[in-house]
């Protein structure tokens, strides 16, 4: 399966692709835009600038339409970027090509929305800019449920705003009837035949 968390700063995607990974077997984790930036040496200001956002955004869409491993997790994906794009006034519709971001957020079984609950504010530690983290995380429930690029209305979403000791079971019971059948086999689905 190919899962993607999206959500703001500090809200603990990277710990639950993790522990996502570690219970599917099979499964890496993809790390977030940002980081694969970092190692190829783009420099990154603080806090990020909208070129900055522009350049994580064709990134993560290029890490979600390149060849990987049928069973990957990915922190973060292109509406993270376009969230925070939007978070700093631009509007996301014109910021990406939706004949770019179909076929990516396609290639997804399930995107996970990690959101902002009283129990995160009071639980995780405080994140860096709650402003802006605030902003995004507002942007991005716009974003997923209105879809004005018209990009991701196919994939199957889970908001994740129960308790963060439930998020976990909460995913896999989404995913378990996915992990248990892994479909047709290429005779089964009639591959080769006429």
């Amino acid at each position: 399966m190919r899962v993607a968390i999206s959500g703001t700063h500090g809200i603990g995607k990277t710990t639950l692709a993790e522990a996502l990974c570690a219970r599917l077997p099979g499964h890496v984790m993809v790390d977030e835009p940002y980081h694969l930036l970092e190692e190829q040496g783009y420099e990154f200001g603080f806090p990020p600038s909208p070129e900055d956002y522009r350049a994580m955004l064709a990134c993560s869409v290029r890490s979600l339409r390149s060849p990987s491993p049928s069973g990957a997790v990915f922190d973060r994906t292109p509406l993270d970027c376009l969230a925070y794009l939007a978070a700093h006034g631009a509007d996301p519709a014109e910021e990406a090509d939706a004949s770019t971001l179909r076929p990516a957020f396609a290639s997804l079984d399930l995107l996970v929305i990690a959101v902002i609950t009283p129990e995160t504010e009071r639980i995780l530690p405080a994140a860096e800019l709650p402003g802006l983290r605030a902003r995004m995380n507002d942007a991005l429930l716009e974003l997923v449920y209105d879809d004005p690029l018209d990009a991701w209305q196919d994939t199957p979403v889970l908001e994740l705003s129960g308790p963060l000791d439930g998020r976990l079971d909460a995913l896999l019971a989404v995913l378990a009837p996915a992990a248990a059948d892994p479909g047709p086999s290429a005779a089964e689905a009639g591959a080769g035949t006429p």
